[in-house]
């Protein structure tokens, strides 16, 4: 599937999201095509396509509920996640993760002398800004909801003294692995404090299709009572979906923040849900 459909499937599921929060839970899928003004059958068809899934049971996994099943069903403590590697065992296209972090007084300088590429690119999950320098991936941010001028102020400002230039080819293999079909290496760049890379490194051991608790991921990294702290951590990830703070919830089953908005997560959550059911029904 090409970039620009999966893009167009976002705004697909974006509206169903839109739809589904209106009241109208259950939606046929007659609806759910007259609402993108499609025929039933194609629509069925192009959706199932890119989730794996119908849309009738798509929508389930949208719901605001789905998260506290997810806790009931799909709950991971860290230390199981570890010891079946960093990847678990049914990390999204089978990502190859290779990172390494800066150092706290590399972090100190706010990017000074450090060069990042960047570019904008179609994905699962709208318009996607990555960024990157030869040594990694550094940055992936979502514009669907908070538009493009403010993702890319957003992402800039982390690291004020660094040269930004734009230069998506740079970038593209490195995106082919996270969002495409292909299987090659996916480097990383940790550009945080400390505390911020230990949150984000436990975050890369929640397999794909489960979740976990802030709480759960605060006793991981050695802070059990600095949930808050934790919290602020996940929301300052500035490596979405590779790391994948959208899999930390509230211990109630709530979804909690998230940086790139609320819609996001959910259809992050529900994307997961989807292809881990499709790849059952296809074992």
């Amino acid at each position: 599937m090409s970039d620009m459909e999966q893009s167009y499937h976002y705004g697909v599921m974006r509206r169903a999201i839109e739809m589904i929060d209106q009241g109208q839970d259950a939606l046929s899928l007659e609806d759910l095509a007259a609402a993108q003004g499609m025929s039933p059958a194609h629509f069925q068809r192009q959706f199932s396509k890119w989730a794996g899934i119908s849309p009738k049971r798509f929508q389930q996994y949208l719901t605001l509920g789905h998260a506290k099943s997810l806790l009931h069903e799909r709950f991971t403590t860290l230390d199981t996640a570890h010891s079946l590697g960093l990847s678990g065992t049914g990390r999204l296209h089978d990502l190859f993760l290779r990172w390494e972090a800066m150092s706290p007084g590399e972090y100190a300088q706010k990017g000074a002398g450090l060069v990042i590429s960047y570019g904008w690119f179609d994905g699962p999950f709208g318009e996607t800004l990555v960024m990157g320098t030869p040594k990694g991936i550094c940055g992936v941010a979502f514009a669907s909801e908070t538009g493009r001028g403010n993702t890319y102020a957003d992402l800039t400002s982390r690291w004020p003294n660094a040269e930004f230039i734009e230069d998506p080819d740079m970038l593209s293999p490195w995106i082919a692995n996270v969002f495409g079909t292909s299987d090659g290496e996916t480097p990383l760049l940790l550009i945080g404090t400390p505390l911020q890379i230990k949150v984000w490194e436990a975050l890369m051991r929640i397999p794909s299709g489960q979740v976990t608790t802030y709480s759960e991921i605060a006793h991981a990294v050695g802070s059990p009572k600095a949930v808050r702290a934790v919290g602020t951590a996940i929301g300052k990830n500035p490596i979405s979906w590779i790391i994948p703070c959208h899999r930390a919830l509230r211990k109630s089953g709530g979804l909690g923040g998230y940086h790139w908005g609320l819609p996001v997560k959910r259809a992050m959550l529900a994307y997961e849900a989807a292809q881990s059911e499709s790849l059952a029904q296809a074992s």
